[in-house]
Formats: C-alpha cells, structure tokens, sequence
C-alpha cells in the first residue's frame, strides 16, 4: 500500500509552495488508495519551534489534510539516529570531519553547482573514530546513480560530485538532515516522496544512504517551485502567503485549494473545492513541472 508523507520543518509558516506540496503529496496517496502521514522534522534546534509547527498542523487542518497516523517529531528521534550512525559506523562508512567554520565558509566561497550546492570534497577521509565529540560525515561510493521521478521521468546523478560526503551528525550534538530524513522514511514504512524540486539534487545521496543502512528505496516526485508573480523566490513573501494573512484579505481556505487544484493540473479553472473533490481528476502526466506563479491578487 502506498504511504506518502509530508514533513515540513517548524520554522516558520507554511506558504502557498509548502501547501501545494502538502496537498499533491496527499491527493497522491489518496488516489491509489494509500495512507498519508505528516512528520514534523525539527531537528534543526533553535530554528524550530514546536509552537511553529503546532501552527503548520492548524493550517493543514484547514485544508482537512490530517495525518492518519500520530506525528512523528524528528526532535524525539535520537535515540534511532545514534543507532544508524552506529550501524553506519560498524560498516566503515563513518569518518569524523575536523573542519572548522572557517574551513567550511572557505568551501562555501568557492564556485558551486546546480541549486547552491557546494559538495564536501572529503578532505578528512582518513582520520580516526574518536567517539561521539566530532563531527561526523557517510563515505559514499563513487559513481552515478539512476532513480525515476514520477514527475521529471529518468533521472541520473552522481552523489559525490552534487554534495560529497554528507554531513551527518554535528559538532552541537544534532542530527543532521539526510540522516533524519532517511531513517524516519525507513521506519515509518514511506513509499512516496512528494517534494519540492529544490530538494532534487540531494536524492542520489539520500538514496546512497538507504542503500547503506539496507532501506528500502521509496519514490519520488519533485514539483516545481512557487514563486511570486515576477518570478523571484517568495523570500520574505512567505509569511504573508500563508492560510492566515490569505484569510485576512478575504481569501478562504477552499479558494486556496482551488487554486493548488488547478496548479496540480486537477482543474481548468481556479475554484473553490475541498481536497477530496480533486482526486478524480489527479494524475501525475497532467501536473506542470515547471514553477508556479502566485496570483498577482494575493502578494
């Protein structure tokens, strides 16, 4: 059976692109008749918020897009990261990175690829497991990786040269994101990945990590980004994208949805609907993949 998830980060509102995520993730699941469950991934310490992410729960509620099962936060998951990083350990894929901040704002400097991203060039393979007290980095294997997006069709990367060895544990004492992200995938049975596609160029590495820990590979979808009517990142529009501002200007929930519907290609016209008066018209061939702009009414 089909499970999809949805699993926002608490530190801030959720805006039109978390919500048009949300929603394509559960119509989805829905339309194969699976289940869909929310995760809160709040591992980032003081950025995330429980009261922030009680808030993202309203608003998706409001959009009746409720978890069917209890939400997961990552922050109470500790105990099952130390244990892939150990297993990760065991299998020699661990290695302590010594780098300072300096060293990574060195790296940052230097030219990156596709989406800001500046791989890790692996200067502290070799050094030796010390414990807990250090940073710590996966040694992925070289070489491309192929993995099929429902949305974008064959896709092809090579982990090494996108994001090199991720980071998965820091220094503070946190788990890192490729790391969380994986293991609660794993735990949580999810078969159905529904994201944004600036998260596209980090999958070959996430799925090199599933293959490290023996989890299974689920699917993936990556939808276009919402931007604002002159095509710019939402930035700081965000907050005032979300269900509440929106409603403040006279703009309801169920005309939010019927403007995600007709963004997901589910309607010819921007109507007001509920989530459930969309599913038979969801399908993966009919949604843009291109990005998305927000209605010049509603900035």
């Amino acid at each position: 059976m089909t499970l999809g998830r949805f699993a926002p980060s608490p530190t801030g509102v959720l805006h039109l692109g978390n919500l048009r995520t949300a929603l394509a993730s559960w119509l989805s699941a829905r339309v194969r008749g699976g289940r869909w469950i929310i995760r809160m991934e709040d591992v980032d310490g003081p950025r995330c918020r429980r009261d922030l992410g009680e808030g993202q729960l309203r608003d998706l509620a409001a959009l009746d897009l409720e978890s069917d099962n209890p939400i997961v936060w990552q922050s109470e998951r500790g105990a099952a990261y130390r244990e892939a990083l150990a297993a990760l350990h065991r299998a020699g894929h661990l290695y302590p990175c010594a780098c300072t901040r300096k060293d990574l704002q060195q790296l940052a400097s230097a030219p990156h690829l596709e989406d800001g991203l500046r791989p890790y060039p692996g200067r502290c393979r070799g050094q030796i497991w010390e414990g807990w007290e250090r940073a710590l980095r996966c040694r992925l294997p070289e070489g491309s990786l192929d993995w099929e997006d429902r949305l974008l069709g064959l896709q092809s990367d090579e982990p090494a040269r996108l994001t090199g060895d991720p980071l998965l544990f820091r220094r503070d004492g946190c788990f890192a994101y490729h790391l969380a992200v994986v293991v609660d995938d794993g735990a949580q049975g999810v078969t159905e990945v529904v994201r944004g596609a600036d998260l596209r160029p980090v999958t070959a590495t996430q799925i090199r990590l599933q293959e490290a820990l023996g989890l299974p590979r689920p699917d993936y979808a990556h939808l276009g980004l919402v931007v604002a009517p002159d095509g710019s990142r939402l930035g700081k529009r965000a907050g005032a994208l979300g269900l509440e501002a929106l409603a403040a200007r006279g703009i309801s929930s169920r005309e939010v949805l019927g403007w995600l519907g007709w963004s997901l290609g589910c309607q010819e016209r921007p109507e007001a609907c509920t989530p459930p008066e969309l599913l038979g018209s969801f399908a993966w061939n009919r949604v843009p993949m291109g990005e998305v702009r927000v209605p010049e009414a509603w900035v």
